[in-house]
């Protein structure tokens, strides 16, 4: 059966003059258009689309693919605004997405990203948007392991730092003190868990925390000095913004990886910058290579 607001697999019926007709099971015949079939279908085939109301509200699809589906967070541009319905989004498709009045928190402008959730109406079984985003996150308490990799959606600024969407489900927060670069709404990010308080909050890092943020950026390291040549402009004078953008990590991350590489002998300061070293043959506890501890 086919699923309003999402992406489904479904089979050809039939061919007709407005394009093909795929089974929706209870939903009945689902017509896909001509303008989106794909070329070399044939007969007994499945389509991948997108099932959604066309502007006379029949169930069409399409092989387009929607900024956000039905239950998903998304950062939406405004592209009209109706004085009697409210305002239009663009989210991808050739129909604009309604974002009632009523659900809306705050004001939208023309022009702007809006944060929002892809969701049914309750009344009407169309598919709508909502800025009112606590009443569609999931409140049960979170099971994220500390450390844990996790997608992020920053939906606004607040003194204590930057609230994000977590996986699609739970809210969480980035403090100001543990970010080198600043964020912006509608942003996304890959982040890591920090910590669950007692509360079911979530505190967040962009970085991994201790070791297993500084194993795999020492090789990410290595790799962009063998690229160029074994030197490399960055060093632990870098600027914040400058590392974040080349390594995408914070400036206290990339000072411990440098400090891990040093102290094992595989880079030396050249101030600017850092030179890779050969220390193949080095073992601990042996005489250091000349050079290895030089900052000029």
């Amino acid at each position: 059966m086919a699923t309003l607001g999402k992406r489904n697999t479904l089979p050809i019926i039939r061919e007709a003059t407005p394009g093909l007709y795929l089974d929706g099971g209870e939903l009945g015949e689902i017509l896909l258009p001509k303008r989106y079939i794909p070329p070399g279908l044939k007969a007994h085939d499945t389509l991948d689309v997108f099932v959604y109301l066309d502007s006379e509200d029949r169930l069409v699809a399409t092989t387009e693919t929607p900024l956000a589906t039905v239950g998903e967070f998304a950062a939406l541009e405004v592209v009209s605004i109706n004085p009697r319905v409210g305002a239009f989004l663009n989210w991808g498709l050739a129909k604009d997405l309604l974002l009632p009045y009523r659900e809306q928190e705050g004001v939208v402008r023309v022009g702007k990203k809006v944060i929002v959730i892809v969701c049914l109406d309750a009344k009407s079984n169309r598919i709508v948007a909502s800025t009112r985003l606590r009443r569609h996150l999931d409140l049960t308490p979170p099971v994220y392991p500390n450390g844990q990799a996790v997608d992020l959606l920053i939906t606004r600024r607040t003194p204590l730092g930057y609230t994000a969407i977590v996986e699609n489900a739970h809210s969480g927060l980035l403090y100001h003190n543990n970010l080198s670069v600043a964020l912006q709404p509608g942003q996304r990010v890959k982040g890591f868990v920090r910590n669950l308080t007692p509360g079911g909050k979530i505190d967040l890092s962009l970085d991994a925390a201790g070791y297993k943020r500084v194993k795999p950026l020492r090789e990410l390291i290595i790799q962009a000095l063998e690229a160029h040549g074994g030197k490399l402009e960055f060093d632990d004078d870098s600027s914040p913004g400058a590392i974040r953008e080349q390594f995408g990590v914070s400036k206290n991350a990339f000072k411990q990886a440098l400090g891990a590489l040093y102290k094992i002998r595989r880079i030396r300061f050249c101030h600017p910058g850092i030179e890779l070293m050969d220390n193949s043959t080095w073992q601990p506890g042996a005489k250091t290579p000349p050079g290895a501890f030089d900052r000029q």
